[in-house]
């Protein structure tokens, strides 16, 4: 089936498309799915009851607390019939495995073969691989595996550091590179530091992962200009998850990540699990269609977005998501100012005299919410400590605990505890007795 095609289609005929695939899960679900067969019970849910998509405010949410507790009691197959076991990254606490069938790694090729398809990919572009294909993380072979059903070039790289990129991109000239935006940046800063030209090569796109590069208005955020600032390439963004199995990726218009719709189904929720309208922020929770081993119902993924349903200039018909504006369980509270971590990490990037930071937020003795900032400064003084607290003071409204660090503490403090990639958030704060999430960005 070709996805292109679907979101090109009248929003009557997606939706039609959607509701079908959704009733076919359903039964699937009740026959095959410990987990559910037990839900449905213990929530009357009866499925014949379910006949479209607005149905779905009949059935409750479900979380990744539900996955930690039960994770195997998901899976709707045989163990025989799974042929790859992928983790998620333990944003939200601790990993969740999701196994994979043969006919889920196709449609993870399918579901990439689009979002490419979408940021302008070509049979004879190259794509240079900046990420990892091992330790069990879904983005590698789901890229991989999208890329060969293109049928463009694959250079598999990994992240390795950028003296190796840039020798890679002279000696096979890849159009496009995938990769985390702090990885990209850290690229081209050092093509700047040998006073290279970094125009001359052949990068024309970026495809960034796992980091915002926008902001609320679709603008690109500091992290976003500090990449594009002098190189002329064409950045698309991205949004997915290890349990979505899907992603969301922008075309050239760069409004929004486009929904694929026969693949999953997104409600946009407040706090209430009430579906929200256009332009109103709430929680992404997704229906995954045709995922043979580990189907998800309304799972609330923790995510904080808004929808766009108006047609996009590119002409397609789909939902477009926002940049992830924040995580549910992030919300900081600092002497009375609400803030979000994304907005933070930000303003961080845009301070010249920090070269490098990590940010942990923590109870205090009253249960309030305390913010640490390690920094590691491009220079020493006192007069810069000061220059970087008026900032924030002036940005944020209040001055969060700032501790100046090493460049050897620092990357200690952001890889830890044998993780797949470097994080610059961590919150330390007890949620409740029953709850191990230390959620990291």
């Amino acid at each position: 089936m070709d996805l292109k095609n679907i979101s090109f289609q009248p929003v009557s005929d997606i939706k039609l498309i959607q509701e079908h695939k959704l009733k076919k899960m359903l039964s699937y679900l009740q026959h095959f799915s410990p987990f559910y067969k037990k839900f449905f019970e213990a929530n009357c849910v009866r499925i014949d009851e379910l006949n479209s998509i607005a149905d779905l405010v009949k059935i409750p949410t479900i979380s990744k607390n539900d996955m930690q507790q039960a994770n195997w009691d998901f899976l709707c197959v045989p163990k025989q019939k799974v042929v790859d076991y992928c983790c998620t990254s333990g944003t939200l606490g601790n990993p969740v495995t999701i196994a994979l069938t043969e006919n889920d790694l196709e449609r993870l090729a399918l579901n990439e073969y689009g979002s490419f398809v979408c940021a302008e990919g070509k049979s004879d572009d190259v794509y240079q691989l900046q990420l990892t294909l091992d330790r069990q993380f879904m983005a590698g072979i789901a890229y991989y595996s999208g890329l060969r059903k293109l049928g463009a070039g694959i250079i598999r790289i990994g992240t390795g550091n950028p003296i190796m990129q840039w020798e890679n991109i002279k000696k096979y000239n890849p159009t496009t590179l995938v990769g985390v935006p702090s990885l990209l940046l850290q690229l081209k800063e050092y093509v700047l530091e040998l006073k290279t030209d970094i125009n001359t090569c052949s990068v024309k796109k970026l495809i960034c992962i796992g980091e915002n590069i926008r902001r609320a208005d679709f603008s690109l955020n500091t992290l976003g200009m500090k990449i594009q600032t002098g190189w002329n390439v064409q950045l698309f963004s991205t949004y997915a998850s290890s349990e979505m199995q899907t992603a969301f990726t922008e075309c050239r218009a760069g409004s929004g990540g486009h929904l694929q719709p026969e693949l999953i189904i997104v409600e946009i929720l407040d706090d209430q699990g009430e579906p929200l309208s256009d332009g109103e922020i709430g929680e992404v929770t997704i229906t995954t269609l045709d995922v043979e081993g580990m189907p998800l119902l309304r799972y609330r993924t923790g995510d904080l977005c808004f929808k766009q349903t108006e047609p996009c200039v590119c002409g397609r018909n789909t939902m477009r998501l926002s940049p992830v504006l924040g995580r549910k369980q992030h919300m900081i509270k600092l002497k009375g100012t609400t803030m979000y971590p994304p907005a933070l990490l930000d303003l961080l990037n845009g301070i010249e005299e920090i070269k490098e930071y990590y940010v942990e937020v923590s109870s205090n003795e009253y249960g309030l919410d305390e913010v640490l900032i390690f920094i590691q400064p491009s220079s020493t003084g006192t007069e810069l400590i000061q220059k970087i607290q008026s900032v924030l003071q002036a940005r944020l409204r209040v001055t969060p605990n700032i501790r100046i660090v090493s460049s050897n503490e620092i990357q200690s403090l952001q890889i830890q505890d044998g993780s797949r990639k470097a994080h610059f958030f961590r919150d330390k704060r007890v949620k409740n007795s029953n709850s191990s999430d230390q959620p990291t960005f």
